[in-house]
């Protein structure tokens, strides 16, 4: 990635409002294709900036709202409005839009299996995108255990598929899971195809292996269009220490009881390993077939375990002083979703991704910390991780604010010691 050096943050400003600025040309339009973890779960990250994205399910969710939880009203705004925000701060021009349904897989995106009705691959095509990013599943990338719900061979084939659907499925484009297994003969290659994508959730048949799925046209297939993978992070209610929490299906309350829940990693830096190289090596073999790969991958799931290695975010979700050890929450009640922290974060390291700017430039002034209720230490702090997660220089503060943050990092260095002593 090339990186752009980054302006002042008041200098950027100061040339988004000019007629002349960069915000005067025509817009970049960017996608984002995912589910909660691009909605947000929960407010203020929820509802938050919805006049500036476009939710292309709005609609089909005023129609059809069956298949969507209570406690998820629309419109979203989620971490893609906080990135508008960014852009906009960043003097940048993005027209922002969004299609994303809960618990969604990115073959329920591309194949419409959602209980609703929703059509989200038309979503996909409804555009020629400048940028389109794709956010999966949370565990279907993993490798498979017994007992968790992942299937790697289906992010595998349907990052590959929805890639050359957007980017050359201009007369439409068909394709067998078969195709993607080894064989000398099409038994052979059923047979692996069985195995691989079945798991103790379902079975998938030597016969649906071997079933011609067929995609329609896409009238606004683009070459040009620059796709990118949001890497997600360690959750953990997978690793070992976690607890069985419930989820009110009315307000979306979490409540933890005492009784352990079954875990699958011994701890973050594991589970994050694993999400990471999949998901790059299935972006990778995407592009073998030369039809454009992927741009990038937005490393937001390594910003994460930065922030955690760093001493500045809270390691143990479910100890007993998780909430008052001083340090950043990054998930959400339940120990999978973003906080709001855990969202802004994610935001940055998207945006640095996107535009090749610094996510430092902002400071702890940034407009969507504060609108979020995150202060300019924590802002800034989170603003650090992302730069360097991405290889930025970190920028300086602004004077006015650098003693704060100074006094804030300080306080996290020293609480960050305090915990370290107390696990050794």
């Amino acid at each position: 990635m090339t990186h752009v050096p980054a302006f002042p943050r008041w200098l950027a400003i100061a040339l988004f409002a000019c007629a002349g600025s960069a915000a005067a040309d025509t817009p970049i339009k960017v996608l984002f294709v995912g589910n909660s973890f691009t909605f947000g779960r929960t407010d203020p990250v929820m509802s938050y900036n919805t006049g500036k994205v476009n939710d292309l399910t709005y609609a089909m969710w005023v129609n059809n709202p069956s298949g969507s939880n209570l406690y998820e009203p629309k419109p979203w705004g989620g971490i893609p409005g906080i990135f508008e925000t960014l852009t906009v701060q960043a003097g940048l021009n993005y027209e922002v839009s969004m299609s994303a349904r809960n618990a969604a897989t990115l073959r329920g995106h591309l194949l419409n299996t959602n209980p609703a009705g929703w059509d989200l691959r038309s979503n996909i095509g409804s555009q020629a995108w400048d940028k389109i990013v794709l956010q999966e599943q949370s565990d279907e990338a993993l490798n498979k255990r017994t007992g968790l719900n992942s299937v790697p061979d289906f992010t595998r084939i349907h990052l590959d598929m929805i890639e050359d659907w957007v980017h050359g499925g201009g007369s439409g484009l068909s394709y067998r899971y078969r195709d993607y297994f080894p064989g000398a003969t099409t038994t052979q290659r059923n047979a692996a195809c069985s195995a691989a994508l079945s798991n103790d959730f379902g079975t998938v048949s030597t016969g649906s292996c071997g079933t011609e799925r067929v995609l329609p046209a896409n009238a606004n297939a683009r070459a040009s269009s620059q796709l990118y993978l949001y890497q997600t992070w360690a959750r953990p209610n997978l690793v070992h220490g976690a607890f069985v929490s419930t989820t009110d299906e009315t307000t979306g309350a979490v409540t933890r009881t005492n009784t352990p829940a079954t875990t699958f990693f011994p701890d973050l830096e594991s589970m994050t390993a694993e999400l990471a190289g999949n998901l790059a090596t299935f972006a990778a073999a995407a592009g073998a077939d030369g039809t454009g790969g992927y741009a990038g991958v937005a490393p937001v799931g390594e910003a994460f375990l930065r922030a955690v290695q760093d001493g500045v975010a809270t390691r143990n979700f479910y100890a007993s002083d998780a909430l008052s050890d001083g340090l950043i929450d990054l998930w959400f009640d339940d120990g999978f979703h973003p906080s709001k922290y855990g969202s802004y974060l994610s935001a940055l390291v998207l945006f640095g991704t996107l535009t090749g700017e610094n996510p430092s430039q902002f400071g702890g002034g940034e407009q969507a910390a504060l609108a979020l209720g995150i202060s300019a230490a924590d802002a800034w702090t989170l603003q650090r991780i992302a730069a360097l997660q991405l290889g930025f220089t970190p920028a300086v503060p602004e004077p006015g604010t650098a003693l704060l943050l100074g006094l804030g990092l300080l306080a996290l260095s020293h609480r960050a010691r305090t915990a370290l002593h107390r696990t050794a």
